[in-house]
C-alpha cells in the first residue's frame, strides 16, 4: 500500500502544533497517524509530537498483525500508555501545564483497517459505496447534533466549534474509541486535522480524492486550497491508499 504525510503551519500560526506520519512494520503493514497538540505556547507541538514518537517506536518492534483483536488491542494498549507519558510530561513541567492533542490512528492490512481517535481529527473512507467519515468527533458542537440541538449545518458556524470533549494527555485516563472495517484494492483513507476539514467540505473532499491525481499531488492540493481560504489553523494529512497486493510485504 501506499501512504503519503504532509503538514503545513498555515498562513496564521506562527508555529505548527499538528504531527503524524506514516510507518511501516517488518511485514509492510502500515500505521498512519495525525495528532494536533493544543495547550501553552509551544505545549501543543510537544504533546503531538510525544504521541508520534512514541507510537512510531512501538510500530516499530511490532512485527506483524494478525487479526482485528490483536490490532484493537494494540492501539488501545499504546495509545492508553501514550495517554499516560504525556499526562505525566504535562504534570512535571510547568510550561507544559494542560498540554494535550488529538489523534486519530489507523492500522492498515492487506484485508482490514482498524481506526482509533481521540478528539476531533478525522478518518475518511473511500470506497465503492463512495466517501465517508468513520470517525465521530469528541467535541461539543457535534454532541450538539447528535443530541437534535443544532442541525449540522450550524455546527459549521457555531462559536464553539473547536470545544473538544475529550483530548490525549488531558486527563490520567482516557477512552480510546477504536472499530475494525474492511478494504479491498483501491480504497483510499484520508486522516486530517480539522485545520483541513474546517476549510473543505466532505463534498469537495470526495470529488479531489475522487480525480485521478496520485495521493501526494492531492494532499498538496489540499493544503494549498485550506491555505488559499485563510489557513487560520496548522493543517496536517495522510492520505493512504490501497494498492493491488494480495501479500503483505508488497509495495
Amino acid at each position: 500500500m501506499n501512504g503519503y504525510f504532509l503538514t503545513d503551519k498555515g498562513k496564521v500560526r506562527d508555529h505548527n502544533e499538528d504531527a503524524g506520519g506514516f510507518f511501516f512494520n517488518a511485514q509492510q503493514q502500515a500505521l498512519a497517524v495525525i495528532a494536533d497538540g493544543m495547550g501553552g505556547h509551544k505545549a501543543g507541538d510537544v504533546a503531538s509530537q510525544m504521541v508520534i514518537e512514541s507510537l512510531k517506536e512501538k510500530w516499530n518492534e511490532m512485527t506483524t498483525i494478525v487479526s482485528p483483536d490483536q490490532a484493537e488491542n494494540w492501539l488501545s494498549e499504546c495509545i492508553t500508555e501514550t495517554n499516560h507519558l504525556v499526562y505525566g510530561h504535562a504534570k512535571e513541567h510547568e510550561d507544559c501545564a494542560g498540554m494535550g492533542t488529538t489523534i486519530v490512528a489507523v492500522i492498515c492490512t492487506v484485508d482490514f483497517i482498524t481506526i482509533a481517535h481521540i478528539g476531533d481529527s478525522r478518518c475518511y473512507l473511500y470506497n465503492a459505496q463512495g466517501f465517508k467519515q468513520v470517525t465521530e468527533d469528541h467535541s461539543l458542537v457535534n454532541e450538539l447534533v447528535r443530541s437534535g440541538q443544532i442541525t449540522k449545518d450550524d455546527a459549521e458556524y457555531h462559536p464553539r466549534k473547536n470545544v473538544l470533549l475529550k483530548a490525549l494527555g488531558t486527563e490520567q485516563n482516557v477512552q480510546v474509541d477504536i472499530q475494525t472495517i474492511g478494504w479491498e484494492p483501491h480504497n483510499k483513507l484520508l486522516l486530517c486535522s480539522d485545520g483541513l476539514s474546517n476549510k473543505i467540505s466532505e463534498i469537495e473532499l470526495d470529488t479531489y480524492i475522487d480525480e485521478s491525481l496520485n495521493i501526494e499531488e492531492t494532499a498538496h492540493k489540499f493544503i494549498e486550497l485550506a491555505n488559499e481560504r485563510g489557513g487560520e489553523d496548522n493543517i496536517s494529512i495522510v492520505l493512504v491508499e490501497h494498492n493491488d497486493s494480495q501479500e503483505e510485504g508488497e509495495l
